[in-house]
């Protein structure tokens, strides 16, 4: 008895000692940033290389601050990440609930192409995307940004897999106490597929957070940038100026850092159940 217990223990501290090294790992390079963002030009890019700063200095918030319209691509995300979640969960558990319920012509096969589009790299759709924008006269707006992802084809796939796996006598109740399907979808059937919207809800966020490459494309004036792709222009501005390159990288994942912190529960659970369904 004695030895399985050593061995279990012996077992459980390689394991831990793994996931410290991985956590290690993983952190050090966040750190770096933060610390680099303190440093000089001088500090940033001598050899031999110093992980702490002489005399931290907060020069590099101040040049990405001033010299550049950081604050137009808070606002930008911000406008953009909001519209891009909460449209995306509402159409999406619309037309999941469709799926999933509601038998009509050609169910299968609008499902089947929502499915396909799931299948095609993003790249393939910026052409026509563009050319829709540009006759529409959104090139180079803050709209552009979101009004082309208004539906997510993930998020309907995952929606419809939770709704096949409620029992089907919740509806037929419901239907017996009067219910119209707009009734059953919000008051029954939404409510049961909490976690999975905070799956969703989580997924659309960090994906539109860090969309680097359709900003690019879309838009061209600095201010109507995001951050990801705001931080893209620094590069070309500040050049090898690290510590104003980590301040600004530094400040854009603030919002996610805080938001992580708060909701780590709910993004841990988001993760696994669309981990489970998907």
């Amino acid at each position: 008895m004695s030895r399985d217990v050593s061995a279990k223990r012996r077992s459980n501290l390689v394991i831990h000692l793994i996931l410290i090294a991985g956590s290690v790992v993983m952190v050090l390079p966040f750190l770096w940033m933060i610390l680099t963002s303190l440093k000089t030009t001088t500090e940033a890019t001598q050899i031999p290389i110093t992980l702490f700063p002489a005399e931290p200095s907060p020069r590099g918030y101040t040049d990405a601050l001033r010299q550049s319209p950081f604050m137009h691509y808070y606002a930008n995300t911000l406008i953009s990440a909001f519209m891009k979640t909460v449209f995306p969960v509402i159409f999406s558990a619309m037309a999941a609930f469709a799926f999933a319920r509601i038998r009509f012509p050609g169910s299968g096969l609008c499902f089947f192409l929502i499915i396909s589009v799931m299948m095609i790299p993003n790249p393939v759709f910026y052409t026509p995307q563009y050319l829709m924008m540009s006759k529409l006269g959104l090139v180079n707006t803050v709209t552009a940004l979101w009004i082309a992802s208004l539906v997510s084809p993930f998020a309907t796939f995952l929606l419809r897999q939770f709704f096949l796996g409620i029992p089907k006598e919740l509806e037929e109740a419901a239907v017996l106490d009067g219910c119209n399907p707009f009734q059953i979808f919000s008051r029954i059937m939404l409510p049961l597929v909490k976690s999975a919207l905070v799956a969703v809800v989580i997924i659309q966020l960090l994906w539109s957070w860090n969309e680097l490459q359709w900003p690019l494309i879309i838009n061209s004036s600095p201010e109507k940038l995001t951050l990801s792709a705001g931080l893209a222009t620094l590069v070309s501005m500040f050049g090898t100026d690290y510590p104003v390159l980590m301040a600004g990288a530094f400040m854009a994942v603030i919002p996610m850092l805080v938001l992580f912190f708060m909701f780590q529960r709910r993004f841990i659970e988001g993760v696994a159940f669309s981990a489970s369904k998907g």
